[in-house]
């Protein structure tokens, strides 16, 4: 329990921002799945047009602070490489 004017403030500061970096990760962890679900499923037009709001919440995640850049620009590279290899065996 906080005890000073301080303490309960970062209380209050931290309780606002767990709120929202949640509503964050929630977005881009169901923004990405949709992208892997549309791969698994062989639907590559699907997975093309869920990549950029994908890479989007992803770097507005980083940008946020929700998640490191590099976290970021890792699973970024993850999910760009996997369409990439989709749509190329696709083609093939």
């Amino acid at each position: 329990m906080a005890n000073h004017a301080s303490a309960e403030k970062r209380n209050r500061q931290r309780v606002k921002t767990t709120i929202r970096n949640r509503a964050v990760k929630s977005e881009f962890r169901t923004l990405v799945k949709t992208v892997r679900e549309a791969l698994a499923n062989g639907n590559v037009e699907a997975a093309q047009a869920a990549l950029a709001p994908a890479t989007s919440a992803l770097d507005t995640a980083a940008a946020k602070g929700v998640l490191h850049r590099a976290t970021a620009s890792r699973r970024v590279a993850r999910i760009v490489t996997a369409v990439h290899k989709a749509a190329a065996a696709k083609k093939a």
